[in-house]
């Protein structure tokens, strides 16, 4: 079993294979994990929707 054991005997792991290599995009001269990619959509994401919902208690 890999992974930290918790007390009520469940392993928290990974949900993907962590020791295998990572796999790569490259855009000429740019080169980045797949992995970061994913987090770097999530936070454009995030960011663009900060903008387009409205402020709580904003209008009066």
């Amino acid at each position: 079993m890999t992974g930290l054991l918790l007390p009520g005997g469940h392993a928290l792991a990974a949900p993907v294979d962590l020791n295998g290599a990572g796999r790569y995009v490259h855009w000429g001269v740019i080169q980045v994990s797949v992995a970061n990619l994913v987090v770097i959509g999530l936070m454009v994401i995030v960011f663009v929707a900060a903008l387009l919902l409205p402020f709580p208690g904003g209008r009066r």
